[in-house]
């Protein structure tokens, strides 16, 4: 694939809400710098994303070079939260999915914040130390290969091209009202321009500036996905197109889940080279 090349980074600092787009971010071995370290809990400890809080979309979050997060939502004053202190504060495990994760938790601004936003007693916790908290599954990993709290693998890659063809395929359908839907519906770390629909399948490893990735798995796609990004309202699309027209194995997906070989740095306008 010639002439392709990186055009958007985004990273999500607290899982299922709102995150920020980015000229350059640093590639760490468990993912991008300040992606998805922290997460939101009920008071019992099961974890929270989009597929049960819509609402956490209407909320944004900024990384700062500290580690601490920039909060931000309409009708909210902003915040800023730190990281907690892992050698004084409350750490328990949290199931994401099935991944037991050891967690600090928050006490006090950060967790007030999203529970007015959400209108529920909701908790903000911390990965700490994401090293050792959470393997990736060694069905794909090599041993000591770490991931955030992302839903599995350290980054997420989409291509313009494939949401264009997905586009033209839910005009052609009979939610054709529901299209053309932006990127920010899958929320990637990553977006690549240039190629032809879906061939980001047939990819097994590429290089995105100097830092080399394996490809793991295609992205299955979830209900977050049918929610309006800005609005918080679900539809039928994407879902319904991508159960006719693409799926892999028995699963809808759009996109691949990376593994990067080494650490390095990614910038907007990068060459992307497919080496397998």
């Amino acid at each position: 694939m010639s002439d392709a090349q990186l055009s958007a980074i985004h990273v999500y600092p607290v899982k299922s809400v709102g995150g920020h787009a980015l000229s350059e971010a640093t590639v760490e071995p468990w993912g991008l710098a300040g992606d998805r370290r922290w997460l939101l809990v009920k008071p019992d400890g099961t974890f929270l994303t989009q597929r049960q809080l819509p609402r956490l979309a209407l909320g944004a979050a900024r990384p700062l070079p500290d580690g601490s997060i920039a909060l931000s939502a309409d009708g909210q004053q902003p915040l800023t939260v730190s990281p907690p202190d892992p050698e004084s504060s409350r750490i328990s495990t949290v199931r994401v999915f099935k991944d037991p994760v050891e967690l600090v938790w928050t006490e006090g601004a950060g967790s007030a914040w999203f529970s007015e936003l959400l209108g529920r007693k909701v908790h903000l916790v911390h990965l700490d130390d994401p090293a050792r908290r959470r393997p990736i599954s060694p069905e794909y990993a090599r041993p000591g290969e770490t991931v955030s709290l992302a839903d599995s693998m350290p980054l997420l890659l989409t291509t313009t091209a494939s949401l264009a063809g997905l586009n033209a395929l839910i005009a052609q359908g009979d939610h054709a009202h529901e299209g053309p839907l932006p990127m920010n519906r899958f929320r990637p770390n990553v977006v690549v321009d240039g190629g032809t629909p879906w061939a980001e399948d047939g990819w097994r490893k590429l290089l995105i500036g100097d830092v080399v990735f394996r490809v793991a798995k295609p992205s299955s796609r979830c209900v977050i996905t049918t929610t309006d990004q800005r609005t918080t309202e679900r539809g039928r699309e994407p879902l319904w197109t991508l159960a006719a027209h693409h799926r892999i194995g028995n699963k809808v997906v759009f996109g691949q889940n990376l593994i990067p070989e080494h650490t390095g740095t990614l910038r907007v306008g990068d060459p992307v080279k497919i080496l397998e």
